[in-house]
């Protein structure tokens, strides 16, 4: 029985229920919003004490997969979502019977109405174009240790939802709100730490690149859907034996640009080239075990035809399946990232790299 505990330290569940409003991030989100929008969630997590070094290296944080649930409040128009996203949750401030947390997520969702001209019409909705989309949840709570097997927390939270142009229409859904809700660990949610003495990790340079490709569907709604062809050559160095700070230059070949190009005769003889970016950016990589959570800002050294932003934006993570602190090829993984301007989801891309 003792050791069936031992096992299951550090397991538990939690609910949280959330109100929240829609924000209209941008002047083409020109539907009528809800009041206020309702989300529930069901997360079922893992309390990390140090099992494996990286744990240790990250003062151990929460890991966990959560169910999702929206109404917005105005089902007619924009429905209701169900998702499901993998998570992680830091702590900031850690007390005796109170901490404050950060947690970051991001799955996928279904949403149950989409726009949609046939069969049955809703046009109305201008935001979200498919049934399939992203789901990135964000929230912080405050949190009292009622004991070790039940927790109180409130907390505040931000959602997106979109399918990063997948397909049309595609603004998005931002929205804000507050929570309130409860946690039950059925044999303690502070397991004690394993404590050993590591060796601090090498601050190396590593020379890295990235080939990726994204798909987006041109406007209007039920367009063809062309591919971006994606690729990225930079330099990181790892500080801190857990994060890595990068920077480089990304170069875009958008297909969809290209085709339109041709089709309005607009830069006749060079579509290709002004259907090609380069933009310079600067990221940081926070690296949790085999996973690698990016956070990236680039800034555009030329604008497409019609674009309107200097600056984009880009989240998401890396897979590892090689990291190594010797030989040739230290690192080998897979990536899905996406990437926006500021509010509006721009595409989803997903590659693979390597680090030498």
């Amino acid at each position: 029985m003792a050791q069936e505990q031992q096992s299951w330290k550090g397991f538990g569940i939690e609910g949280n229920v959330m109100m929240g409003k829609m924000i209209k991030h941008t002047a083409r989100f020109t539907g009528t919003l809800p009041e206020r929008s309702y989300s529930a969630e069901l997360n079922f997590v893992k309390q990390c004490y140090g099992q494996k070094d990286w744990q240790q290296r990250r003062h151990n944080p929460q890991l966990g997969v959560g169910l999702y649930y929206t109404n917005y409040n105005k089902n007619d128009v924009y429905g209701q979502v169900f998702g499901i996203f993998p998570n992680i949750q830091f702590p900031l401030v850690h007390g005796k019977n109170i901490e404050w947390t950060l947690r970051l997520g991001m799955g996928v969702c279904y949403v149950t109405k989409p726009y949609q001209r046939t069969p049955v019409a809703n046009t109305e909705n201008t935001v979200i174009g498919g049934h399939w989309n992203n789901l990135s949840p964000f929230s912080t709570d405050l949190r009292w240790h009622i004991s070790d097997q039940w927790d109180l927390q409130a907390g505040l939270n931000f959602s997106h939802v979109s399918n990063a142009s997948f397909q049309q229409p595609n603004l998005g859904i931002n929205m804000w709100g507050g929570h309130i809700g409860l946690r039950y660990f059925p044999v303690t949610s502070r397991p004690d730490p394993i404590r050993r003495p590591l060796e601090p990790l090498k601050n190396r340079w590593l020379l890295q690149g990235r080939a990726s490709i994204a798909f987006v569907e041109s406007p209007p709604a039920d367009g063809p859907l062309y591919p971006v062809y994606m690729g990225a050559l930079y330099v990181s160095k790892r500080y801190w034996s857990k994060n890595k700070v990068y920077g480089g230059a990304d170069i875009y070949y958008n297909t969809r640009m290209y085709s339109l190009l041709k089709s309005i005769e607009h830069f006749r003889g060079s579509e290709g080239a002004q259907s090609t970016q380069v933009a310079v950016f600067l990221g940081n990589e926070f690296l949790v075990g085999r996973i690698g959570l990016i956070a990236q800002a680039g800034y555009y050294l030329h604008k497409m035809d019609d674009q309107k932003s200097d600056f984009y934006q880009k989240i998401g993570g890396n897979l590892y399946l090689v990291q190594r602190e010797k030989g040739l090829l230290k690192e080998l993984f897979f990536s899905a990232i996406l990437k926006t301007h500021t509010t509006t989801a721009e595409l989803f891309e997903m590659g693979i790299g390597i680090g030498i």
